[in-house]
């Protein structure tokens, strides 16, 4: 459990912390000339949204995970560290070959002649239903781990992702907003699959480590 408890941390920061989950939001922020209230709750919403998708993609994928383990306990002790580990040298591979998850036009907002509130809220859904039609696909292979340990492990997963992601998305923006850089962000947005990658491959590791 305090296994799941540190992965599930680990992956949903380095989520979080990819540019392309706040600075557009603060860039629009700056084009719309929106308030810092406006901005913030743009954020949250936004961010609940795409974690919302996650969560229940999430939650089907640890059932089966569960179901599975309740079978076939080779699932938890072997099957489960397998995928994890496969699945990281996979999205390090990809990270190698230049791959990147999210499309640079993610967040772009849709044209709209109001202006006022009417015109922010026209803003936020459009940036809301692309956020939840984008989940994020890494930590879903997580909730199949965490499944074998039943719902407690999914609850803890669904949970540390959704505080963290929303957290942090609020605090970068909010520095942000305040003009604060604090840390280079080229790097981590053009590497997220082989960081994600190496997380993967360590927790992988660590769950046969943990069984055997």
């Amino acid at each position: 459990m305090y296994q799941i408890f540190i992965g599930s941390l680990l992956l949903s920061l380095i989520h979080a912390l990819i540019p392309n989950h706040w600075i557009p939001l603060i860039a629009i922020s700056k084009t719309e000339k929106w308030t810092q209230h406006q901005t913030l709750w743009a954020t949250a919403i936004t961010g609940i949204s795409h974690t919302l998708s996650t969560i229940t993609i999430g939650i089907i994928i640890g059932l089966i995970g569960y179901k599975l383990s309740a079978s076939y306990s080779i699932i938890s002790t072997v099957a489960a560290p397998v995928i994890l580990t496969g699945l990281g040298l996979i999205y390090m591979i990809l990270d190698i070959w230049g791959g990147h998850h999210h499309a640079g036009n993610e967040y772009a907002p849709s044209s709209s002649d109001k202006t006022g509130k009417a015109k922010w809220r026209a803003i936020l859904t459009s940036l809301s239903v692309a956020m939840f039609l984008t989940p994020c696909f890494e930590i879903e292979a997580y909730y199949f781990q965490a499944g074998t340990i039943g719902w407690t492990g999914i609850i803890i997963v669904s949970v540390v992702y959704l505080l963290i992601t929303l957290a942090v998305m609020l605090l970068l923006v909010y520095f942000g907003m305040k003009g604060i850089q604090t840390f280079k962000s080229h790097f981590l947005e053009h590497h997220e699959k082989g960081i994600t990658g190496t997380v993967l491959i360590i927790l992988g590791l660590l769950a046969c480590f943990v069984h055997f």
